[in-house]
C-alpha cells in the first residue's frame, strides 16, 4: 500500500515499488503488501499497460466456444516496452519524495523495471529481481528463454496461436482442459495451496504484449550499473529454472562488474507471492 497523502517524507524510510510479471497485475502483490505493512514497510504495486483487471480481453474470451482465441489479434499488440517502462517511472517519480526506493521486479517485469532504472537511476536506491529477467547480459527476455540452460522450463505448451500474428504471447487461464490447467499449475503455482489455485488462475490476463519479451533493453555501467542490486532466486522454479536465473546473474556481473548482485535464495516455485507471501516480505525487508 502507498503511504497516506498526509504522511510527511521523514515518516517513511523505504518504499517498495513492486512490478508484476507476465499475465499478472498489481493484484499479485496484495498478500505480500499486507505482510510488508505488518513489518512496517510501505509499498505500491504497478499495473503495467495491458495488465491487471482493466486489461482488454480477446472478444471471445468469455464466450462459449472461445471464438477467435487462437487467431484474433491482441488489442495489446501496440503496447511498447517504452510504455511499460514509463508506467514504472511514473510510480517511481511519485514515491521518491518519501525516501529510499527499492524497485522489485518479478519475471518478465524485469525488462520494464530495468529500463526504468536505466533511464532514471536517481529514482532508485536498490533493485531486486525476483526470479526476473535481467537484460544486462542479453538484451531480450526471449534470448534467455531460448538458452540451453532453460531447456527444463515448463510451460511452452501453454502458449496459444502464433505470437507474431497475435501481437502477444497468449495463454488460456480459463481453460476447461484438465491437462492444460495442470500444466499451468505445475509451471507457476505448484506449491500454492490447492484451494487457492483456481482463484489465482482466474485473475490472470490471457495476453502478454509481445514487446515485453522481444524488445532489446540496453543497460549501462554509468546508470543501471551503479544501482545496488539483489537477485532473489526461487529454488524450485519450473517456469524459469535456477540454471537460467544463475546464467542471468553471472552474465550481468561479467558485463557490469562494478556493483555485482547480492544473491539470496527462496524455497519453492516461480510464484512465492502466492505460496509464501510472508516469507517473501521478510526477504525483501532484509
Amino acid at each position: 500500500m502507498p503511504p497516506s497523502p498526509n504522511t510527511t517524507a521523514h515518516q517513511v524510510s523505504t518504499v517498495f515499488v513492486l512490478v508484476h510479471g507476465a499475465w499478472h497485475g498489481s493484484w499479485q502483490w496484495a498478500a505480500t503488501q499486507r505482510a510488508l505493512a505488518g513489518l512496517g514497510a510501505a509499498s505500491v504495486a504497478v499495473d503495467l499497460p495491458g495488465h491487471g483487471f482493466g486489461a482488454p480481453l480477446p472478444s471471445g474470451y468469455l464466450l462459449p466456444g472461445r471464438p477467435g482465441l487462437l487467431t484474433e489479434r491482441s488489442r495489446l499488440a501496440d503496447v511498447t516496452m517504452d510504455d511499460c517502462a514509463e508506467a514504472v517511472l511514473d510510480t517511481l517519480r511519485r514515491v521518491r519524495r518519501y525516501g529510499r526506493v527499492v524497485l522489485v521486479a518479478h519475471s518478465a517485469g524485469g525488462g520494464p523495471a530495468s529500463l526504468a532504472a536505466e533511464r532514471a537511476p536517481e529514482l532508485v536506491d536498490q533493485v531486486v529481481y525476483l526470479s526476473a529477467f535481467v537484460p544486462a547480459g542479453r538484451p531480450r527476455f526471449f534470448d534467455y528463454l531460448g538458452a540451453p540452460e532453460n531447456t527444463t522450463a515448463r510451460g511452452q505448451s501453454l502458449n496459444l496461436g502464433d505470437p507474431e500474428a497475435l501481437g502477444a504471447v497468449r495463454i488460456d487461464p480459463l481453460s476447461q482442459d484438465p491437462a492444460y490447467v495442470e500444466e499451468l499449475r505445475q509451471t507457476h503455482y505448484h506449491d500454492t495451496p490447492a484451494d487457492r489455485f483456481d482463484r489465482w488462475r482466474s485473475a490472470l490476463s490471457p495476453d502478454l504484449p509481445l514487446a515485453v519479451p522481444t524488445t532489446p533493453v540496453t543497460l549501462t555501467a554509468a546508470r543501471w550499473g551503479r544501482i545496488p542490486r539483489t537477485f532473489l532466486r526461487c529454488a524450485d522454479d519450473r517456469a524459469l529454472p535456477t540454471a537460467t536465473q544463475d546464467l542471468m546473474i553471472a552474465e550481468a556481473d561479467r558485463a557490469l562488474p562494478d556493483e555485482p548482485f547480492t544473491v539470496r535464495t527462496l524455497p519453492g516455485s516461480h510464484s512465492p507471492f502466492a505460496a509464501r507471501p510472508q516469507e517473501l516480505a521478510e526477504a525483501l525487508t532484509r
